[in-house]
């Protein structure tokens, strides 16, 4: 059996880089089953019956929960979610204060998507003024994402912001609230509804585990072929210089 020698900076460079990259590809196999169950738990709230609005203060884990809702729009506290893409096009989600008459609660409720591609008129839109039979889901963002808060208190209304709590809404309404966006289910007050439930689907995460696990196995066999050639090549000169000497 030879020898293995590959030298103390590529054993340096296996010991530094290897456990990270075996971390990331585990941590990538994590957030996919994660994702899983995540979209487990969407389906099955979304065959599930409707709730009433008031019973969502009570519930521990509202996520996609399905909820029937009847009252009306607060059509002068708009809210418009900027930079949202939909079939390569430029435009922004409507959001909107709901009162639900039945419990007496505040909702924000994202009517969806709307084209806005000049910049220099703005969003049209319109507000059912009659009382509405709503249907619409709870959205918990799955983790938080960097995003630029625009402060909510300042400027005119509609307001237009990069990203949009509901928790910093009611106060600065002097309301009392649900604490999480619902986006509404197809019907009469509705726009374009098609959000997908978590932005990097498991497959994705899965493709990216085989990335990194596929560059902890490369690093790996390089490190095996200087072992093995840096040998032969050592091996080599020592039988040159024997020749030589001779």
């Amino acid at each position: 059996m030879k020898p293995f020698r590959p030298g103390w900076v590529p054993t340096l460079v296996v010991l530094l880089l290897l456990p990270g990259l075996i971390a990331l590809g585990c941590w990538q196999l994590t957030r996919a089953q994660e994702k899983r169950e995540l979209l487990a738990r969407y389906a099955e709230r979304q065959a599930g019956e409707a709730i009433a609005a008031g019973q969502l203060p009570q519930l521990p884990d509202p996520a996609y929960q399905r909820v029937h809702l009847y009252g009306h729009f607060d059509a002068a506290h708009s809210l418009l979610l900027d930079n949202r893409l939909r079939d390569g096009r430029v435009g922004v989600e409507l959001l909107q204060p709901f009162l639900d008459q039945n419990s007496g609660l505040w909702l924000l409720i994202n009517r969806g998507w709307l084209p806005w591609p000049d910049r220099r008129t703005p969003v049209q839109f319109t507000t059912p003024e009659q009382p509405l039979s709503l249907d619409a889901w709870v959205y918990v963002a799955p983790g938080a994402a960097f995003q630029l808060h625009a402060d909510p208190q300042g400027g005119s209304w509609p307001r237009l912001l990069t990203a949009i709590d509901a928790r910093h809404l009611w106060p600065q309404l002097a309301r009392e609230g649900f604490p999480y966006e619902l986006r509404l289910q197809a019907g009469p007050a509705s726009y374009r509804l098609d959000w997908p439930v978590v932005a990097m689907g498991p497959e994705k995460h899965l493709g990216y585990a085989v990335q990194w696990f596929a560059l902890a196995l490369a690093l790996v066999l390089l490190y095996l072929y200087f072992g093995w050639h840096n040998n032969k090549e050592k091996q080599h000169g020592s039988r040159h210089e024997s020749t030589q000497h001779v």
